[in-house]
């Protein structure tokens, strides 16, 4: 089977022979031909997906010497069909493969670290390297990869002998035999590969890299190549412009201007919260000290909650309290006691009130799915057999 493919990355539609169809499964096809220029995933790289004749190809994948196509339909052994590729997702892939080698190559060089992993992802390309970089030599050797794409530079596909092989210097993520292809790019990285490239460096367009993490005692750092770079650049470059218009600030002035809301929403969040304990200490005060089980219903998010059951418990308001809050059509809770457990306490009640939740001896909490007046008459009804 003729691989065409590797022939020229730049063919976009084909002529071929059905060889084989057979059905798959969720009603797809597995089609053979004899020969294909849709590449099938290997090396990182995604597979093509196009057409062929008026079948869908989803999918291809390599199975020993073939590749299969997975189709939307059928095609008839001994047909000639016309194969089409699917060019914006092909030359997206080729620009992310070659960027990848270029930035790869740089990093090679510079560090000597190996590409231990690498995935070309719907939203990301991933990299993987077996050693730390810091933000600002991330920095350097993006500018460097750039510098190897406005050069131009020629990206060359060689097939050497097995004695030429021994006498190269390239990279490999594993031993390989057979015919092996080298992907050149001058001066910057000479690497074992079977995927698809531009010709000229120059065509991978842009390599922006998104983010680095540590990754098992290296880094794995994420970037973008060529359209989708300039696609990602474009969409910050809007939302940049409308935080600008929201904040009233210059764009070059975005993140100061988002520092001085973080630090004002801060001290707001801070004075609000001294507001709300002062606002719970006065309504407790106003309750008198009780041995008796008490049932309080407020509006209040989970942490003011938890805090004021524990407050009123403190401040002896109560032998058992319980405060509740609407949540959608019932009530989140806590529940506590200095000398009762409430793990078995909120058991009892869960099970009476379609509950859910838990927590320590002292103190329990969580969600009723019940109304107030079936939360209260539970409530008494099991503090009192608990007090007992």
């Amino acid at each position: 089977m003729k691989r065409l493919y590797y022939e020229s990355s730049y063919i976009k539609t084909f002529q071929a022979k059905v060889t084989g169809c057979r059905e798959g499964k969720n009603g797809q096809w597995d089609v053979t031909l004899d020969q294909t220029a849709f590449f099938p995933e290997g090396g990182g790289q995604p597979w093509d997906t196009g057409t062929l004749g008026e079948a869908r190809v989803l999918e291809v994948h390599e199975r020993g010497e073939e590749v299969i196509h997975r189709t939307d339909r059928p095609l008839a052994v001994g047909a000639s069909v016309e194969g089409t590729i699917d060019w914006e997702r092909r030359f997206d892939n080729m620009q992310g493969h070659s960027g990848e080698h270029i930035i790869t190559g740089c990093i090679h060089r510079r560090f000597g670290y190996d590409n231990v992993g690498f995935h070309m992802g719907s939203e990301e390309i991933t990299i993987d390297f077996n050693g730390l970089m810091s933000e600002t030599e991330l920095e350097e050797m993006e500018l460097e990869a750039n510098e190897a794409i406005w050069r131009n530079l020629p990206i060359q596909i060689l097939t050497p002998s097995e004695e030429e092989l021994k006498s190269m210097e390239y990279r490999s993520k594993k031993e390989l035999s057979g015919q092996v292809r080298i992907a050149v790019v001058p001066g910057v990285d000479v690497c074992a590969c079977c995927g698809t490239h531009v010709e000229r460096t120059g065509e991978v367009g842009l390599i922006k890299v998104l983010g680095m993490i540590h990754y098992k005692g290296g880094v794995r750092i994420s970037l973008l190549c060529g359209r989708r770079a300039l696609i990602h650049c474009v969409r910050r470059q809007k939302q940049v412009a409308s935080l600008s218009a929201l904040l009233a600030a210059k764009q070059d002035e975005v993140e100061t201007a988002v520092a001085r809301l973080k630090e004002e929403k801060e001290r707001l969040g801070a004075e609000i919260s001294r507001m709300r304990q002062a606002e719970a200490e006065a309504k407790a005060d106003a309750l008198p000290e009780s041995r008796d089980p008490l049932a309080v219903f407020e509006e209040m998010e989970p942490v003011q909650l938890r805090k004021y059951c524990d407050l009123l418990c403190e401040r002896k308001k109560g032998e058992i309290v319980l405060v509740c809050s609407p949540k959608g059509e019932g009530y989140q809770y806590a529940v506590a006691s200095r000398s009762r457990d409430m793990r078995a306490f909120s058991r009892k009640l869960n099970e009476r009130l379609n509950g859910r939740g838990g927590g320590s001896s002292q103190m329990a909490q969580g969600t009723f799915g019940a109304g107030k007046e079936e939360i209260e008459s539970a409530f008494f009804a099991s503090a009192e057999e608990e007090m007992k």
